[in-house]
């Protein structure tokens, strides 16, 4: 799997290999939607349905003279798996196929039926391409497999990416006052932005809005006044935050700022994006993925610690400081969730990205338990 390249919009070998794996290892139904995700169906007898869920895309290798390892070589080296997309999350994903595999010789004990689904463009859109698969699928519990050193992770922030705009009027750079500098009203309202309270959950932690960058028109602007100026924002959510709540304290500064300044005019949204997929089809979303968070009380994690204990897993809880694709399922969807998956967060996105083998072995055995507790079946 990490030896197909597959960056988000060109996950077909990647798919294609999933596929033929699962056909390999004896899955009921095994195919492939409309924008490229790839599933596999293992038919127990019963009404409830779990899916196992990681993505195919990866994000690209940058630099390639900065690798110690090839990229997607999958070189093991003292106990490591190196390559983009071992740890993020390619790795998880063949976990969770041959940990659902297992299953297989006492399907007709399940009581329910296992999906496992390989996502694509979650780099670009955490959980909109999950999202048609839950449309189809409609699944009773969720287990994502992104890194979470074999804990159970039973919650996140969300993140939303916002656009502002400060509007101003060309000008000779020799004559500004003929003009409005757009960069300069920028400022003004990033510094009261810097400055807005914001809230904090004792168990995801705070609220965050971020500067990540920001550019000037026109660019370059040799001895010209900028007429606009644009910032993009990362604005990580907590439960229960929505578009209003996000976007409504950034409108309110700006009316402030033109109370106060007549010149001043800005505009604040939701960015915006497209994605082909390698079967022609087109995702667009706004970049908007709540965040999510399940009680360690609840039923399901309690059998998923469990089922954990009994397989000689460490029984510990924890959540993820990133986004996933469990903003569509839990955060917008509330069907329970979990994380649980092989490999450290801080691997996602490096160069000499790998996975610690023993890891990958102990999340395929999780796997393997944790589905077989929730459909009450003893293997």
């Amino acid at each position: 799997m990490v030896q197909c390249p597959s960056e988000s919009g060109h996950e077909e070998a990647a798919a294609i290999f999933a596929k033929t794996v699962m056909e390999r290892l004896g899955f009921d139904r095994v195919w492939i939607d409309d924008v490229g995700n790839v599933l596999g169906q293992i038919k127990g007898n019963g009404p409830t349905t779990i899916m196992l869920e990681g993505h195919l895309d990866t994000v690209g290798i940058g630099n390639r003279s900065d690798w110690t390892f090839d990229p997607h070589g999958a070189e093991i080296h003292d106990g490591r798996m190196y390559g983009r997309g071992t740890s993020d999350m390619k790795c998880a994903l063949m976990a969770m196929i041959h940990g659902a595999a297992a299953l297989i010789p006492f399907k007709n004990h399940l009581c329910g039926n296992i999906v496992v689904a390989g996502v694509v463009c979650e780099e670009e859109f955490e959980g909109v391409a999950q999202g048609m698969i839950l449309d189809e699928i409609n699944p009773d519990l969720v287990i994502i497999g992104e890194a979470s050193e074999l804990s159970v992770k039973i919650g996140q922030r969300g993140r939303a990416e916002v656009v502002v705009i400060t509007h101003g009027k060309s000008a000779h750079s020799s004559n500004p006052s003929a003009g409005i500098n757009a960069v300069k009203k920028m400022n003004r309202l990033l510094g009261k932005i810097e400055t807005m309270e914001l809230p904090r959950d004792e168990f995801l932690g705070p609220a965050i809005i971020e500067v990540t960058d920001i550019r000037s028109e026109p660019y370059p602007g040799s001895s010209v006044i900028p007429s606009l100026c644009r910032a993009t924002f990362d604005r990580r959510l907590l439960p229960g935050e929505t578009e209003a709540v996000v976007l409504d304290p950034i409108r309110e500064i700006i009316q402030g700022l033109k109370a106060e300044d007549p010149d001043f005019s800005a505009e604040v949204s939701l960015a915006e994006a497209r994605q082909v997929c390698y079967t022609g089809k087109t995702i667009d979303a706004k970049r908007f993925f709540p965040a999510w968070r399940f009680s360690e009380e609840d039923d399901f994690v309690k059998q998923a610690l469990a089922a954990l204990g009994q397989a000689g897993l460490p029984e510990k809880i924890s959540h993820y400081s990133f986004c996933t694709d469990g903003s569509q399922c839990a955060g917008i969807r509330g069907i329970p969730t979990l994380g649980f998956g092989p490999s450290r967060e801080n691997l996602a996105h490096v160069v000499d990205e790998y996975v610690e083998i023993d890891q990958l072995e102990k999340a395929r055995t999780g796997y393997t338990a944790i589905v077989a507790k929730m459909l009450n079946c003893t293997i």
